[in-house]
C-alpha cells in the first residue's frame, strides 16, 4: 500500500518544511504545539473512517450503479470525475457551514488560529463520516472506486496546498482555481468572510452560486472562530462541539498549561507516532478486507498515543503514563501477533520506548529557571 502511505510521508515533510521556513527563514513565530495538535487531530481515527467511506463507496458502486459512464472514453470519464467530485465537495463544505450538526464536525478545522499547512490536516475524527452521503452520488452514476480514490487524493492535495502561508497570489490561476489567497478569506474570524469561498479546487463554483469573496478584510483581522478555544486533546476537540450542539454544559476540567511538556518533546513524539501510522497504512491500506483484532488493537493504541500527546500539551498528569504504557504495549503487540517484516518499524518502536521513558523521567517539563515560564504582568 505504498501508494497510500507515501502521501502521508509527503504531507509530514512539507508541513515541517514550511514551519522551518516560517521560523528560521522569515523569522515568524511558529506555535509547534498547535502544529502537533493539527497533525494529531484526526490522523488515525480519521483514517479508520476514511476506510469506511471508501468501503461504502465501493459497495454502492458495485451493486447500485446503472453504469451511466461506461460508454464514455476514459479521458472524459476522468474529467467528469474530477469536476463532479469538486462540485460535491462544494456543497458538502457549504452545508457543513449551514447546519449546526454538520458544523459540530467542521468547526474543529476552523478553530485553528494559525494559517499554515498543518491547518490543512486539522480535522474532526468524524469528517470522513459526514462526507459519505455527498460522494455516494458519484458511485451511483458509475465513477469506479479506483478513480474516486485517485481523484480524492488529487483534490485533497490541492486543498492541503491552499492552506500554506508562503504562496502569494497566482495571477491568472486565481480566476480558475481555489488558491491560498482565496482560502485565507474563508478562515477569517468573521462570518461575512468564513461563509464565502467554499470551493475545494475550482473557484468557479463559488462564482456560480454567489459565495465568492475576492480579498481579505482591509481592517485588522484574525483567523479562527469565536467562543471557547479548542482542546489540545483530539478526543475532546472532536466531541465537545456535539456537547455544545446538545446544550450539555459539562466540560472537562482545564489542564495545567504551565505544566505542559515542551514543544520539542511533544513534537518528537508526534514524529515517532506518525512513523507507526505510516507503517499501519502501508500494511493495511484502508483495512477492511481482512480486518483482525491485532490490527484494531494497533489502531486503538495509535489513537491513544495522539490523545496522550494532547494531554502532555495541556499538562495532564495522566498523559505521560498513557504514553509510556502505549510505548510498551505496541512492541508486545508486534512481537506476539503482528508480522511486519521490515526492521524499520522495530527501530521506530525502540525509539518510541526510549522517548516515553525520557518523558516519564521528566524530560520536557518546564523548569523554574526558564524565563519563558515566568508569569507576565
Amino acid at each position: 500500500m505504498i501508494d497510500l502511505a507515501m502521501p502521508i510521508v509527503f504531507m509530514l515533510f512539507i508541513v515541517v518544511a514550511e514551519a522551518v521556513a516560517l521560523r528560521w527563514g522569515r523569522g515568524e513565530p511558529v506555535n509547534w504545539h498547535d502544529i502537533v495538535f493539527n497533525l494529531n487531530s484526526g490522523h488515525i481515527i480519521l483514517w479508520l473512517f476514511r476506510g469506511l467511506e471508501v468501503t461504502c463507496y465501493g459497495y454502492v458502486a458495485a451493486r447500485f450503479s446503472p453504469g451511466l459512464l461506461d460508454a464514455l472514453p476514459a479521458p472524459l470519464m476522468w474529467l467528469f470525475a474530477l469536476l463532479a467530485w469538486d462540485f460535491c465537495f462544494y456543497w458538502l463544505h457549504r452545508l457543513h457551514h449551514r447546519f449546526r450538526l454538520l458544523w459540530a464536525v467542521h468547526v474543529v478545522h476552523h478553530q485553528g488560529e494559525h494559517f499554515n499547512l498543518s491547518l490543512g490536516v486539522r480535522n474532526s475524527w468524524y469528517s470522513s463520516l459526514t462526507s459519505i452521503p455527498f460522494f455516494l452520488l458519484l458511485a451511483l452514476v458509475g465513477v469506479p472506486l479506483s478513480v474516486f480514490v485517485a481523484v480524492s487524493i488529487f483534490h485533497y492535495s490541492i486543498q492541503l496546498f491552499n492552506h500554506n502561508a508562503l504562496t502569494p497570489k497566482l495571477g491568472v490561476l486565481e480566476k480558475i482555481l481555489v488558491t491560498p489567497a482565496h482560502h485565507r478569506v474563508h478562515h477569517v474570524k468573521d462570518i461575512a468572510y468564513s461563509n464565502k469561498n467554499f470551493g475545494g479546487s475550482f473557484i468557479f463554483w463559488d462564482k456560480l452560486f454567489g459565495t465568492f469573496c475576492p480579498a481579505l478584510p482591509n481592517t485588522p483581522f484574525s483567523y479562527g472562530v469565536g467562543g471557547d478555544s479548542s482542546s489540545a486533546n483530539p478526543f475532546w476537540a472532536s466531541n465537545l462541539p456535539f456537547l455544545r450542539y446538545l446544550r450539555i454544559a459539562w466540560r472537562p476540567r482545564p489542564g495545567q498549561p504551565r505544566s505542559g511538556r515542551s514543544a520539542l518533546s511533544v513534537f518528537s513524539g508526534t514524529m515517532l507516532l506518525f512513523a507507526l501510522v505510516v507503517g499501519y497504512v502501508y500494511q493495511y491500506g484502508y483495512g477492511y478486507e481482512q480486518i483482525s483484532w491485532p490490527q484494531m488493537a494497533l489502531l486503538v493504541l495509535l489513537a491513544l498515543g495522539a490523545v496522550a500527546l494532547g494531554g502532555m500539551t495541556e499538562g495532564r498528569p495522566w498523559a505521560s503514563v498513557v504514553w509510556l504504557l502505549n510505548a510498551l504495549l505496541i512492541p508486545l503487540l508486534f512481537i506476539g501477533y503482528l508480522n511486519w517484516p521490515q526492521s524499520w518499524w522495530y527501530m521506530t518502536m525502540a525509539a518510541l520506548a526510549l522517548h516515553a521513558l525520557c518523558i516519564a523521567l521528566g524530560w520536557g517539563r518546564p523548569t523554574s529557571t526558564d524565563p519563558s515560564e515566568e508569569p507576565h504582568g
